[in-house]
């Protein structure tokens, strides 16, 4: 720190970050293996030593480095000499690890209701008369009270709504049986790919996202992204319904002087690729916003043409490693990067570009006033954590040591659709085979192991009376209402 300002790297001059222009989001760029992951660890260290937790995604596995303590290195030790870095160290820092998939880190699970319509949209590719039906399902589940939570609510909800498609079209509008089946199919490869293992609850408190350690220091939360990342749609989905929520959950906090927290979108491209143009208005209207909220955004990417300009215009904060102009393609890249950076006279940025050296970077930072800084040609400050990834034995000492152990490891399966259709189907079958349901009784008094050859099962009441428990009634659930209560969509508020 110098004058409130964190250091980043030198060249002919020293580039600072200043603090409370933070939250006005950024832009990590550069093609692979010329130091991206590094200026990020950096940027999540420095963040993390005056305060301010992170949240960044891990998609190599060297990001967890950031727990343990670097060794000394030749390189490392000139750079910080040539950058004058009084009391530098080579330390871990306070990192919490999660994962989705619960292998590598805590669990971090939303509910269905969580992602809302709009998401569960992009996330199961739906056309748009799909995500019109997927918007209906939530507004009848509201108004019947059934929660949604996990993947066998929503497909017993998908259920109720294809089996009473007559009733709810009355209601609503047409309901085609073929849509829902469709939508139906399409949670076949989401549940393949563990989706019924992260759609539930406990779900994640977002408290737990923005906590200092007993020092002071911003806790690193870092996601385990490696299975994740290969599954581009959810791993995208997934991280903005992260800052969606955030969006939503979070007070106003006006100017501050440094951020409340700051989130790295590795990847970021993923989010953007075959996105339709509602959803990166959507995302460019988050990424405005949030920034009041005391939230910094980061985007990490090859190139700035990975950014759709609406987006690209918010993020005030640039660094740019190497790029290289083999291609067409390529050139035209380094066109773009060049064009994003205020000019400075002493710098041909467009060929400076290519000529990068691995560690090497252009930068631009906002000033206290908001105006972007001319750019300039520096090496990057180097952090002083590992870098590499950490063993599994020391994820494990790490996941033991965490203030949140046993919190989010035990799955909590509360009463919602799938109980409340199945117990409605059976109480239906029950009633409507009171014989049968009296020679069952007998039965099991006398035998009580005995399963009944002609009692249904809950599955296959649920299956078979679906339509019958539940259909004579849902004209009287939902007219009953006093009126249709809004579902809370992701995104929804935005808009207002």
């Amino acid at each position: 720190m110098a004058d409130n300002r964190i250091l980043m790297g030198q060249g002919t001059a020293k580039a600072y970050l200043e603090p409370s222009m933070a939250n006005r989001h950024g832009l990590i760029t550069g093609a692979t293996g010329t130091g991206k992951t590094v200026t990020l660890q950096m940027m999540a260290e420095v963040f993390s030593d005056i305060g301010v937790p992170v949240f960044v995604a891990d998609i190599k596995g060297d990001i967890a480095g950031l727990s343990r303590a670097g060794k000394t290195h030749e390189k490392i030790e000139e750079r910080v000499r040539m950058m004058g870095i009084e009391g530098f160290e080579y330390r871990a820092n306070p990192v919490e690890l999660w994962d989705l998939y619960r292998k590598k880190g805590l669990p971090l699970r939303a509910t269905v209701s969580d992602m809302g319509p709009d998401l569960w949209s992009r996330l199961l590719e739906l056309s748009e008369a799909q995500s019109t039906t997927m918007s209906l399902l939530f507004r009848v589940a509201d108004e019947a009270g059934l929660l949604l939570l996990d993947l066998k609510d929503l497909k017993a909800a998908l259920q109720y709504l294809a089996d009473n498609a007559d009733t709810v079209s009355a209601e609503y509008g047409q309901v085609s049986k073929q849509t829902v089946q469709t939508i139906q199919r399409k949670l076949l490869p989401l549940e393949q790919q563990g989706g019924d293992v992260f759609f539930g609850e406990p779900d994640l408190d977002l408290n737990d996202l923005i906590r200092r350690d007993s020092g002071g220091r911003g806790v690193i939360n870092v996601l385990s992204a490696e299975e994740l990342v290969l599954h581009p749609v959810l791993y995208s989905t997934f991280l903005l319904w992260l800052l969606s929520e955030l969006f939503e959950e979070l007070p106003e906090r006006g100017d501050a002087d440094k951020p409340l927290l700051v989130f790295f979108f590795d990847e970021a491209h993923l989010l953007f690729n075959d996105a339709p143009k509602a959803l990166v208005k959507k995302i460019e209207q988050v990424v405005r916003l949030i920034r009041s909220k005391g939230v910094g955004v980061y985007f990490v990417t090859q190139s700035p043409l990975d950014i759709p300009e609406e987006v690209l215009g918010q993020l005030g904060n640039r660094v740019q490693h190497a790029l290289r102009a083999f291609t067409p393609k390529d050139q035209k890249a380094v066109k773009a990067a060049a064009e994003t950076f205020r000019a400075n006279p002493g710098i041909d940025t467009g060929t400076a570009i290519t000529e990068l050296g691995v560690g090497e970077a252009l930068v631009s930072f906002l000033d206290t006033k908001g105006v972007p800084g001319m750019v300039e040609r520096v090496f990057v400050r180097p952090p002083g954590c590992r870098l590499g990834p950490i063993s599994d034995d020391e994820r494990a000492d790490l996941l033991k040591s965490s203030d949140l152990r046993g919190k989010y490891e035990k799955d909590i399966d509360r009463e919602s659709a799938f109980e409340i259709l199945s117990k409605k189907a059976e109480k239906r079958v029950k009633a409507e085979n009171p014989e049968e349901e009296e020679r069952e009784t007998g039965r099991a008094a006398k035998k009580p192991a005995a399963g009944g050859r002609g009692r249904q099962t809950v599955a296959e009441s649920f299956a078979k009376g679906m339509a019958r428990s539940i259909g004579s009634t849902i004209g009287r659930e939902i007219a009953g209402k006093a009126g249709a209560r809004l579902v809370r969509g992701i995104l929804g508020s935005i808009l207002r």
